[in-house]
């Protein structure tokens, strides 16, 4: 799906929203024994870039469906997740689906048990570094929600979506959980509150924007998700004209407001055609196509909810796809260059490259991050091209851990399986030095990172 902003507004980079996996595994045959042959050799073009992605390139989303019911909203009160969201910062957080289209706020509706458990819990606190959900609320919660997600898997499925309400409470805290994690929060408002004759009835965002002014949030917006599929999911369809309207009634209230330099995104369109759908079916290489296509910022479905795609599961646990996201954002910079294989192989070896990421304290400006996955059934490995043969490598190689191999709901780096040190602290990254020369190699179905250390490469300066 891509977004754009409407015209008169500050231009923001596009989106594009991913809604499946971006992980580092496939199901597959078992891997076969390692062969030793050739290293296939690499060839790079470093200048000059092609592309500036944005700082928030990797972002993520809360699928709006969370707020269904919205004592489940509550799990965004757990530090451990937000710890996790924090990991990602910077990066945008899209609240938003296609729930979007039936969520009704009501500012006059008492927030939920759940809710006020945990703001009760908060109160004479800092918001951002006290304490965890109540423990019996959490519990109570995470027992029930297999069954809420069975509800939402069955009403995606059947399409039949009713509408619900979410009051104050459950907007303070959806900001607070973007906020306290680092993320620039974009709200998708309801575009299908229709009059009569189908003019948007803007009545209710009216009441959202009011509310949000009045406690000074700093929120961009979105207008529906997905208009072109209203008719399955509705019965009715939006045309283009209507629906530019529409923005155009969206952009006049915020106008009025205090989100006059507020970004306003979409519309957004889902069911791709031609060239798009091809790039959409690579399974494990969205993030290197991506950015080498231009787009500016991906958005990953979902950091946590219902579904399979998800970066964290009901218990709070980071999931393999995770720790891929965590691993790109530290390593991965802004600028996209060029990197290829110089073998028939390449199909199944996917590389890319970028400047370093500068902010990694580790790193500095002239650094290469080479990002590469191996989607054969044998290790491969990799040469880097001959003028950089004296340089230090330092290779992040991410691997299933456990005795499910592929399936593994864990993962290790370098060796190490990785997992959290407590609710407030991330794992060190450690990398493992190469000597200078090396091969770079990789296992059966696994996906690496390699900084090329002291490239001085003209374009990363």
């Amino acid at each position: 799906m891509l977004l754009r902003a409407r015209p008169g507004l500050p231009v923001p980079p596009p989106l594009l929203l991913l809604l499946g996996p971006l992980g580092p595994f496939l199901a597959g045959p078992p891997a076969g024994p390692v062969q030793a042959e050739v290293a296939a050799e690499l060839d790079f073009s470093t200048e000059p870039p092609l592309h500036l992605v944005s700082p928030a390139f990797l972002s993520v989303t809360i699928d709006a469906n969370l707020a269904t019911d919205p004592r489940f909203l509550t799990f965004l009160g757990s530090p451990k997740l937000r710890t996790l969201a924090k990991g990602l910062s910077p990066a945008y957080l899209r609240f938003g689906g296609t729930k979007t289209d039936f969520l009704i706020f009501d500012p006059k509706k008492e927030p939920t048990f759940e809710e006020r458990s945990y703001w009760q819990s908060q109160v004479n606190q800092d918001i951002c570094e006290s304490g965890s959900i109540p423990s019996d609320v959490e519990k109570s919660l995470q027992l029930e929600w297999p069954f809420q997600e069975q509800l939402l898997l069955t009403e995606q499925y059947q399409k039949k979506f009713k509408n619900s309400t979410y009051s104050r409470s459950s907007v303070d805290m959806l900001y607070t959980f973007a906020n306290c994690s680092g993320l620039d929060l974009i709200f998708g408002i309801n575009a299908l509150l229709r009059t009569a004759d189908l003019q948007w009835n803007s009545s209710n965002a009216q009441l959202l924007l009011d509310y949000c002014s009045s406690k000074s949030y700093n929120i961009s917006w979105e207008l529906g998700n997905e208009p072109n599929s209203f008719r399955k999911k509705a019965g009715i369809f939006i045309d283009g004209l209507q629906l530019g309207k529409d923005f155009i009634e969206l952009h006049k209230l915020l106008g009025k407001s205090a989100f006059k330099t507020a970004k306003l995104y979409g519309p957004d369109v889902g069911q791709p055609r031609g060239k798009t759908v091809e790039m959409l079916r690579r399974w494990l290489d969205k993030l290197g196509l991506s950015a080498r296509m231009g787009i500016e910022v991906v958005m990953r479905q979902v950091l946590f909810g219902a579904g399979n795609y998800h970066l964290v599961d009901k218990n709070f646990e980071p999931l393999p796809d995770y720790w891929l996201s965590l691993l790109f954002k530290k390593l991965v910079g802004t600028k996209v260059l060029m990197a290829s294989v110089k073998s028939p192989e390449r199909s199944k070896l996917r590389v890319y490259l970028h400047c370093t990421n500068i902010n990694h304290p580790r790193y500095k400006e002239g650094d290469l991050t080479l990002y590469a996955l191996n989607l054969y059934n044998v290790t491969k490995r990799l040469q880097l091209p001959y003028y950089l043969f004296d340089k230090r490598v330092d290779k992040y190689l991410i691997k299933p851990s456990g005795p499910d191999g592929l399936l593994s709901k864990s993962v290790q780096l370098n060796g190490q399986t990785l997992k959290m040190v407590d609710d407030q602290t991330l794992p060190a990254l450690t990398e493992k030095p190469l000597r200078p020369g090396s091969s770079l190699g990789l296992p059966a179905f696994s996906y690496g990172f390699f900084v090329i250390r002291n490239a001085k490469v003209a374009a990363c300066i």
